[in-house]
């Protein structure tokens, strides 16, 4: 497993959380009641780093999406998302997003969604 995916809260925050379980777990049942509440605080710290995955989620698609549309302008949402490997209906959220905030520009403005490129 590469570094990078260590460092990945898609790894650590399911472990930490579970780490955090069985800590505050073991010390119930032995009566460490600090150590209970280290485990819980564990717990909650593993579940913000989830939480936080998924709202940075949408950025690192955007950020994908452009680093591909921008060296090669014309291309559609279809192409972009066979390229990328992010799903077809992700990958036109980002493109509608870019749109709205000026980074992209609409090739054709009165084409449908599925024909327009960028």
């Amino acid at each position: 497993m590469s570094d990078s995916a260590i460092r990945s809260a898609r790894l650590t925050s399911p472990v930490l959380f579970v780490l955090g379980a069985l800590n505050a777990w073991s010390a119930q049942a032995a009566g460490d009641y600090g150590a209970v509440s280290t485990g819980l605080c564990v717990c909650v710290c593993g579940a913000g780093l989830f939480g936080e995955d998924l709202l940075q989620r949408s950025y690192r698609d955007d950020r994908a999406v452009l680093a591909h549309v921008a060296p090669h302008p014309g291309v559609t949402a279809r192409h972009v998302a066979r390229v990328t490997g992010i799903p077809e209906r992700l990958v036109a959220r980002s493109l509608d997003r870019l749109t709205d905030d000026g980074l992209l520009v609409p090739v054709a403005d009165g084409a449908t969604p599925e024909v327009r490129s960028y």
